[in-house]
């Protein structure tokens, strides 16, 4: 380890953010790859060019399975990227460690599960109730930056 590391470094909460931010971006690479998979296994491609790669245009097609796939990539886009400048923000605030971790953890976990409830279609309301545990702390740290920059608006 550096003596002298960046200041970002040393912020405790900045790091534990930094974790599971690296993780939700893995887990939504790995549904790009799965969905890539299921793409290939029904052979149901987006692009004329990948068709004829592989078999003929005839399989330039929708398939409800890949389109589910990436229902659960954009679920991720629309969910996920305000999470990363929300836990950005609220790691600057100083907030206490443990209860950021917290934050960061439901958040991940919650993703995950949502993740797995959409791609193995479990029954109802399973993903739902993945997806509102997950905003719960995104709630509170918009909360918290809203109350913290409240008097400089």
């Amino acid at each position: 380890r550096a003596a002298s590391s960046p200041k970002m470094m040393e912020n405790k909460v900045f790091l534990s953010f930094t974790f599971y931010s690296t993780i939700l971006i893995l887990k939504m690479y790995v549904v790009a790859i799965i969905t890539g998979q299921v793409r290939l296994r029904k052979k149901a491609f987006a692009n004329p060019e990948d068709a004829l790669r592989n078999g003929g245009l005839q399989f330039c097609r929708e398939d409800p399975d890949v389109e589910r796939c990436l229902r659960a990539h954009r679920n991720d886009m629309e969910n996920i990227f305000p999470f990363l400048f929300l836990g950005a923000i609220y790691s600057l605030l100083d907030p206490n460690p443990t209860v950021a971790r917290i934050h960061f953890l439901i958040f991940c976990v919650g993703r995950i599960i949502h993740t797995i409830a959409y791609l193995l279609q479990l029954r109802a309301p399973t993903r739902s109730v993945a997806y509102s545990v997950a905003q719960l702390p995104c709630f509170s740290m918009a909360l918290q930056i809203l109350l913290a920059t409240i008097p400089y608006w």
